[in-house]
């Protein structure tokens, strides 16, 4: 990652706290590299869950993958900045909407990701959630999932405390609603292939971990 990508990904978004908000988190954030690492050898479409304002996509394009990347999230403010800044950046391939993963999913072949948004989801949805995103997944295609993990560590504790203040300033619509464990993802993931899981709070003090499906053939 070269130096003047954080401002380069923040220059576009309009608003202070939008633009302060993608610097810090292309800078800080050890999510965004990790994800690339485990999609650069893959040409096959992404599908990304939770999309946000965007960053994931506009990162990887920036970082040199040009497969397709659809990015669903059920923010509509957030999805109309993505889509802002798109048209700026003017990247091919790359498309957003509004979408509640508790109605569904579209229909899609290739790479999934499910970045920081299971949290809000109980835990019969997160159950239906991954199975549905594992049947999408192409052979040889990943699941790329960042989850805090509910455990007895200080970290939780402080990802507990982060996810109430996102809700409490709107920057999220929705509280908590229950964190996984790694054996809920060991439990309900590994039938459809090989399941990792590692840490990936690097310098930050929250308890999230990179939880990875690797598709059959």
């Amino acid at each position: 990652m070269t130096a003047d990508l954080p401002r380069k990904l923040a220059k576009p978004f309009p608003g202070i706290w939008d633009r302060s908000y993608v610097s810090s988190k292309v800078k800080t954030d050890p999510l965004y590299g990790a994800v690339y690492e485990e999609l650069r050898g893959s040409d096959l479409p992404l599908l990304d869950l939770g999309c946000g304002l965007g960053l994931l996509a506009f990162y990887l394009r920036e970082r040199g993958l040009n497969f397709q990347i659809r990015g669903l999230d059920y923010d509509p403010r957030k999805i109309e900045s993505a889509k802002r800044v798109n048209a700026l950046l003017s990247h091919q391939d790359i498309s957003f909407a509004t979408h509640d993963a508790r109605e569904g999913l579209p229909e899609h072949t290739g790479n999934v990701s499910i970045l920081d948004i299971l949290q809000f989801f109980t835990p019969p949805e997160q159950e239906t959630l991954l199975g549905l995103a594992a049947s999408r997944l192409a052979p040889g295609g990943k699941l790329v999932i960042r989850s805090g993990l509910r455990d007895e560590s200080w970290r939780f504790k402080v990802t507990v405390a982060g996810d109430l203040l996102a809700k409490a300033s709107f920057w999220m619509k929705a509280a908590p609603t229950h964190y996984p464990t790694s054996s809920d993802f060991e439990r309900i993931l590994s039938r459809y292939g090989k399941v990792r899981i590692v840490p990936l709070w690097g310098g930050t003090p929250f308890n999230n971990h990179l939880i990875v499906l690797e598709g059959g053939c």
